[in-house]
């Protein structure tokens, strides 16, 4: 009986022992997975911070430099921004063509494929971007009286002296050539609706940051965001310079601009503390509104603007074929 009790009593100790080790393990794991959470949130903070102020960086170098500001220069600067303006082209087809849809068709496909549709419902929402854009532009031209105020081209073309860019329609129309200039390229409408576009993008980027789980790919998305995205505003930011915005406005795109990658960072990071179920198939749609808008911007607005204009084709190409190349390579890289 008594070496029945002290068993009795090992074996209950041994027992209390083990649950005490059982929950001491637990309060380890818990505390070790309190610890990761913590982490992913400060690499997701950082990654929210730096994205910001590089994209803030990068947009207000061609805002603080005099060089992108001069409308009147010499033939020299005029040709060197030209030519950079090309380069800004190439980057949004790249974003456009290799970026922006491939998003867009790989969100919007997950989101359908349990669906029994024929119908080329994802082409579609582009299309219905693009048309939204098109309808709004020629409703604001309209209001405006053909926009008088914005029918020359902000940039003179090389070649060409600088009151040559102020002919009416009617002089580009009895000039004899067949040329599709657009009098409109540079519309602050059109600045607004190319901002717009790649803002909604941005939101989307951070918002694939702020979901992940691990921080390695964290800092994976952001390493290539922030390297694609400081290209991508500097290019922006020419194009809203040549657009002949108030400088208030023009500072207020940037920093807005800038804002919204943190912006969807730290949506991604409130969702998946709250553990909340995201509503894909909506942001999914949004994401093909901002693609066909895109779409519009690069192919009736930006190209068209720089090819159209005369002189040094064969180079204009050169440096849109490079800002493309640039993108395609990060792309690739990603």
């Amino acid at each position: 009986m008594l070496r029945q009790g002290r068993s009795q009593r090992v074996s209950c100790r041994q027992h209390g022992l083990d649950i005490s080790i059982e929950k001491l393990n637990n309060t380890s794991c818990g505390a070790e997975i309190h610890f990761q959470m913590e982490y992913l949130l400060v690499v997701k903070i950082s990654a929210l911070v730096g994205l910001l102020a590089l994209t803030l960086f990068f947009g207000f170098i061609p805002v603080r430099m005099k060089f992108f500001r001069v409308t009147s220069g010499t033939e020299t600067h005029r040709i060197i921004v030209s030519f950079i303006s090309c380069f800004a082209g190439g980057v949004f087809l790249a974003a456009c063509l290799l970026d922006i849809i491939p998003d867009y068709l790989s969100d919007i496909s997950a989101q359908l494929q349990d669906t029994d549709i024929d119908y080329p419902l994802a082409e579609f929402i582009i299309a219905c971007g693009f048309f939204i854009v098109l309808i709004l532009e020629r409703l604001v031209i309209s209001c405006n009286g053909q926009g008088n105020e914005e029918l020359a081209p902000l940039l003179p073309s090389a070649g060409h002296s600088h009151s040559h860019t102020h002919r009416s329609v009617n002089d580009v129309e009895s000039s004899g050539h067949h040329v599709h200039v657009d009098l409109q390229a540079h519309s602050s409408f059109r600045a607004f609706m190319l901002f717009l576009s790649l803002s909604l993008h941005s939101v989307f980027e951070g918002l694939a940051i702020g979901l992940q789980t691990t921080e390695t790919k964290v800092l994976e998305i952001c390493i290539a965001i922030l390297i694609h995205k400081s290209i991508i505003v500097f290019s922006l930011s020419i194009k809203l310079i040549q657009s002949a915005i108030r400088p208030m406005w023009l500072t207020i795109y940037i920093l807005v601009f800038s804002v919204m990658s943190p912006l969807g960072i730290a949506i991604g990071i409130g969702v998946s503390e709250a553990q909340l179920q995201m509503g894909a198939l909506v942001q999914a749609v949004l994401e093909g509104l901002a693609a066909g808008t895109f779409v519009y911007i690069t192919f009736l607005e930006i190209l068209p603007h720089e090819l159209n204009s005369p002189g040094r084709q064969l180079l204009k190409v050169l440096f849109i074929l490079i800002g493309f190349s640039l993108m395609a390579f990060l792309c690739f890289m990603d």
